[in-house]
């Protein structure tokens, strides 16, 4: 990948460039060095060089860079090496760094307090996939520029409380972090984005994020975090990720004062329900996402008032209804995922709000193709191009049609059993001296046919006629007739 971006990046003829040897010189201020048998920096750089890349050696130790050419590095990458040791000095002379980076290392397992002394500079530092276990309390101390810290994917338990300051982008991700104390990020207040998935926190005490005035995103995806108390999180905040931890309820005030908020990712947990008003004042918000949960309703007016609400992804959870009303306030709706619930039918007037097309996804829900079933199958002829998958929206029933796709179906195949005839469908005819009435009836359950006559005398004559259709017939209208 880094290779790729030096490569793009090319400019002019590289033929005029003293290269050493194992490396490639894109341009004059930009190098990469990469080869198995590299064992320590390449000599006879040019002075011009500004950004130097090296990735894939078999370097093991990085002492102190004495190059001539070192003042004039604004970046440098060590890239997936075996790097096993990095002396204090090593960056003394790299005075005019401005970006380092030192990942990929699976052997390295420590910094020693000193090391980026003279980067005063320094404002984007990556130490990315290395071994990590604890970090020393003044390691970035003298950084006073720095802006960007990442230490992903290290094994990183504790975090000392006076470790960062003036950072506008921290991601802590894929350690082993399992405590977070209220004055962990005392000393970034001006934080913008903060990163800790894949952790083991399992407890956010009140405070840590709340005096974090400038968050704005918030990854706390793949934890063990069990519950979200009130004040968590800072009012600015516009992005929360809290997927894949081990949410079993929220409380109403969970996010009650995030005005902010335009993304909020909830799913993978293990939530059965929700407040009315959990989300009652989110009016910024724009993707909400609840799917793999173990919900089995949604309170009708969830929703209400979020008339900014462009995508709600439900599926993969236990629904089996909804309320007809559940999306009046979201007339713009884009997406809505409703697949792998347990829903049967949608209810009349479902869709009736929405003023712009939406993608939507339906299938694997147990779909009950009867007379219910009449408005999403009407929905879905005319707007089946926004359905995802629609092949796959199977009917569950009844019997005759279990099995069958819901497009292959003819509308007045939804029909529900044991409906009685419509005396407005039903016609009589004389002919000679019998009279005939034809009705256009269910067939699907027995059905008794009762014909009353009143004669002169004020008697009255009954008749009845009886049918039991074929059990393999699908349900569907037909006649009968009845000749007296």
């Amino acid at each position: 990948m880094l290779w790729l971006m030096l490569h793009l990046s090319y400019q002019g003829n590289t033929s005029d460039i003293n290269c050493p040897p194992r490396c490639q010189c894109f341009t004059p201020t930009k190098v990469m060095c990469s080869e198995e048998s590299m064992r320590s920096m390449p000599m006879n750089i040019s002075t011009q060089v500004k950004e130097l890349v090296i990735m894939t050696t078999g370097m093991t130790h990085l002492g102190s860079i004495t190059m001539q050419y070192s003042r004039h590095l604004t970046k440098l990458v060590f890239f997936n090496n075996l790097l096993q040791d990095v002396s204090t000095m090593a960056f003394d002379r790299l005075t005019g760094l401005e970006e380092l980076e030192i990942s990929g290392n699976s052997w390295l397992d420590c910094l020693n307090p000193g090391t980026f002394s003279k980067q005063r500079n320094l404002t984007k530092l990556l130490l990315n996939f290395n071994r990590f276990k604890s970090l020393n309390d003044s390691l970035f101390s003298s950084l006073q520029k720095l802006r960007t810290l990442q230490l992903k994917g290290n094994i990183i338990s504790h975090l000392p409380r006076q470790l960062f300051q003036n950072l506008k982008s921290l991601k802590l991700g894929y350690n082993m972090i399992n405590v977070l104390l209220p004055d962990t990020f005392h000393n970034i207040s001006h934080v913008k984005e903060l990163c800790l998935q894949g952790n083991q926190i399992s407890y956010l005490p009140q405070g840590v994020f709340s005096h974090l005035q400038k968050l704005e995103e918030l990854n706390l995806r793949s934890n063990l975090i069990t519950n979200v108390s009130s004040g968590t999180f800072p009012v600015g905040l516009k992005e929360l990720d809290l997927k894949g931890n081990r949410l079993v309820q929220l409380s109403p005030d969970s996010f009650g004062h995030l005005t902010s908020l335009t993304h909020l990712f909830l799913s993978m947990n293990q939530l059965t329900n929700l407040p009315e008003d959990v989300f009652r004042n989110l009016t910024g918000l724009q993707n909400l996402d609840l799917s793999e949960n173990q919900l089995t309703s949604l309170p009708g007016t969830i929703f209400q008032d979020l008339t900014n609400i462009e995508i709600v992804h439900l599926q993969n959870n236990n629904l089996s209804s909804l309320e007809a009303m559940l999306f009046e306030d979201q007339a713009f709706l884009e997406q809505l995922y409703l697949s792998e619930n347990n829903l049967q039918t949608l209810p009349q007037g479902f869709f009736d709000a929405f003023l712009h097309e939406n993608v939507m996804r339906l299938h694997r829900n147990p779909w009950s193709c009867d007379c219910h079933m009449l408005y999403l199958y009407d929905y879905v002829s005319e707007h089946g191009h926004l359905v995802e998958d629609l092949s796959n929206v199977y009917c569950k029933g009844p019997e005759p049609l279990r099995g069958q796709g819901l497009v292959s179906l003819e509308r007045d195949q939804l029909v529900c059993p044991g409906n009685k005839p419509n005396p407005s469908k039903c016609t009589v005819q004389f002919i000679n001296d019998n009279m005939t009435i034809k009705c256009k009836v269910t067939k699907c359950s027995p059905l008794r046919l009762m014909v009353h006559f009143k004669e002169g005398d004020g008697t009255t004559t009954e008749y009845i006629m009886k049918k039991d259709w074929a059990e393999s017939s699908q349900c569907s209208n037909g006649t009968i007739t009845l000749t007296v």
